[in-house]
C-alpha cells in the first residue's frame, strides 16, 4: 500500500483527496499542523507528496527544497496559479509534476499512478528503482542509501531484484531459488541462506539494518 502525504491549506480539498485515494487503497495522511510539515514527513515516510504552493508560514517551494535535502520522494504540486513562472519554479525546486486547481480527482490519481510506476517499479530502460530512500540499480548491481554505496554480486543483485519487484509482499524461498538458478532441479537451501546473509551484511554497512525481513516458514520480504 503506497503512502501519500497531503500538504494542502484547504481542508475541504485535502479531505476530498484523502477520501478518494483511500477508496483506491492508498494510505493517505493530511498535514494539519503546518509548523511540523518536515517532522510529519520524516515520521510518515510517504511514497509521494501532494504539495500546495500557498501555505501558512512558508510556501510549498520552501518545503519542497527541504524535503529534497532528505529524500528523493516524488512531489506533485497542486495550485490555483498555472502561470509559466510557477510551473518553472516548481520544476526548479524539484517537483515531479504540477496539477492546476480545480482538478478532477480521477486526473490527479492518474498522475499519481504514473509517477509511482515510474519511480517505484522496475523500468526496462533505466533498470533503476527507488524505495524508501534506497536506490537500486540492477544493471550496475549497485545499492545506494543516503549517500553511501555498495556493489553486489550477481546473485545478491538478483535476490534484491525479486524482493524489490514484490516489495512489502513475501517472496517464498522456492521462488527465490528458481529465480536465482533458473531451474526446478534441487538446490541446497543452505546456499540461498548464505547468499541472503551476505547480502544483509552488505546492506548493514550502509545503514540498512533489517531491510530484508525473514518470515519464518514462508520466505523473505522488504
Amino acid at each position: 500500500m503506497y503512502k501519500i502525504l497531503v500538504v494542502e491549506d484547504d481542508y475541504t480539498i485535502a479531505n476530498g483527496i484523502k477520501e478518494y485515494l483511500t477508496k483506491w487503497n492508498f494510505q493517505t495522511k493530511i498535514i494539519e499542523n503546518f509548523n511540523s510539515i518536515i517532522e510529519k514527513f520524516i515520521e510518515f515516510k510517504p511514497d509521494l507528496v501532494l504539495m500546495d504552493i500557498n501555505l501558512p508560514h512558508y510556501d510549498g517551494y520552501y518545503y519542497c527544497e527541504e524535503i529534497r535535502k532528505l529524500a528523493k520522494t516524488p512531489i506533485i504540486f497542486i495550485s490555483s496559479t498555472s502561470d509559466d513562472m510557477n510551473i518553472v519554479m516548481a520544476v526548479t525546486v524539484g517537483a515531479d509534476d504540477f496539477v492546476v486547481k480545480p482538478f478532477k480527482l480521477v486526473v490527479l490519481k492518474a498522475k499519481i499512478d504514473a509517477i509511482l510506476r515510474r519511480v517505484y517499479n522496475f523500468n526496462t530502460e533505466h533498470n533503476l528503482v527507488v524505495y524508501k530512500d534506497v536506490i537500486f540499480d540492477n544493471l550496475k548491481d549497485n545499492v545506494s542509501y543516503k549517500g553511501k554505496n555498495i556493489e553486489l554480486t550477481k546473485n545478491e543483485s538478483k535476490i534484491l531484484e525479486l524482493l524489490f519487484e514484490h516489495r512489502e509482499n513475501i517472496v517464498s524461498r522456492d521462488d527465490l531459488m528458481r529465480y536465482l538458478w533458473e531451474s526446478d532441479t534441487f538446490v541446497d537451501e543452505n546456499t540461498l541462506s548464505v547468499n541472503i546473509n551476505r547480502l544483509r551484511k552488505k546492506l548493514e554497512t550502509i545503514g540498512l539494518v533489517d531491510f530484508i525481513i525473514t518470515k519464518k516458514g514462508r520466505g523473505y520480504m522488504i
